[in-house]
């Protein structure tokens, strides 16, 4: 079994804009840069020949590139906040593409949690009761309006997950250029 995900890749540029938000934050758990990336399906633990199937499928998918942008900062866990993320705004073909690699891998019975995707980039995780929802409203309203010039996402990549102690470990397993 591995475990994966599909996601788009972050430029440089964004990932050192990320990483100084970060440091601002003083964030108890802070997400490593490396491991910057907007999720499109999470996979869960799949059996290796399931995998490659979907690899095969996804390699005949027609995806294409979206244009991405910061566009601010959230919290996941509402009340007991659980992760800080930056916001993307995304155009249709982000949903478009989101939804075709999500129906891919459902239809190799693939389980897929059924949620609203919100494109993000996860920037911390906070243990329960580590982030006092008062005191990261204020720190996220210093950091002010977190804006970027707009991307085109030109791959989107197979991840194999590796949960460690100290962050998770993401190895490619492949890459899949978006076609204009």
């Amino acid at each position: 079994m591995i475990r994966a995900f599909l996601a788009l890749p972050v430029p440089e540029d964004i990932i050192h804009r990320l990483s100084g938000v970060q440091s601002r934050l003083r964030l108890p758990r802070p997400v490593p840069r490396e491991n910057f990336h907007i999720t499109l399906a999470f996979l869960g633990k799949v059996p290796e020949p399931v995998l490659e199937e979907l690899h095969f499928t996804l390699e005949d998918l027609s995806l294409h590139p979206p244009l991405l942008r910061l566009d601010g900062l959230g919290v996941f866990g509402g009340d007991e906040p659980d992760a800080l993320h930056a916001r993307i705004a995304g155009d249709a073909r982000l949903l478009s593409d989101q939804k075709k690699v999500t129906q891919a891998a459902r239809a190799l019975d693939i389980e897929i949690k059924a949620r609203k995707f919100v494109p993000h980039i996860t920037l911390g995780r906070f243990r329960r009761g580590e982030a006092q929802p008062q005191t990261l409203a204020a720190a996220m309203e210093g950091i002010g309006a977190l804006t970027s010039e707009p991307w085109l996402a030109e791959e989107m990549v197979l991840y194999r997950s590796t949960l460690r102690e100290e962050a998770p470990l993401y190895d490619v397993l492949a890459r899949y250029p978006l076609a204009s």
